[in-house]
Order: structure tokens, then C-alpha cells, then sequence
């Protein structure tokens, strides 16, 4: 392998890095998406319900 392969692996385990950080970020905002009208729900029932 020349120098110059070596050198950029540093920038290798970033990239990966960032891709699992936005691979996860995804995750979040979908879940949130999907979930987020019933826990809104949940809330305001709980909010409802009080005296």
C-alpha cells in the first residue's frame, strides 16, 4: 500500500462515522414521525383528565 492510502484512512473512519450518526438520526425522525400523534394524544387525554 503507498503512503498516501495509509495517510487517508483516518478520513475513511469518519465518513463511516457519520453515515452510522446519520443512519441513526433517520431512525429518530422517523420514529418520531410515526409515533409522535399518539403520544401528542396521550398527552392532551392525560391533560383532558384532569380536574
Amino acid at each position: 500500500m503507498s503512503a498516501w492510502l495509509k495517510k487517508n484512512q483516518g478520513g475513511q473512519g469518519l465518513v463511516e462515522y457519520a453515515l452510522i450518526i446519520m443512519l441513526v438520526a433517520l431512525i429518530v425522525i422517523i420514529v418520531l414521525v410515526v409515533l409522535g400523534p399518539g403520544v401528542g394524544n396521550l398527552y392532551s387525554s392525560a391533560v383532558n383528565a384532569l380536574p
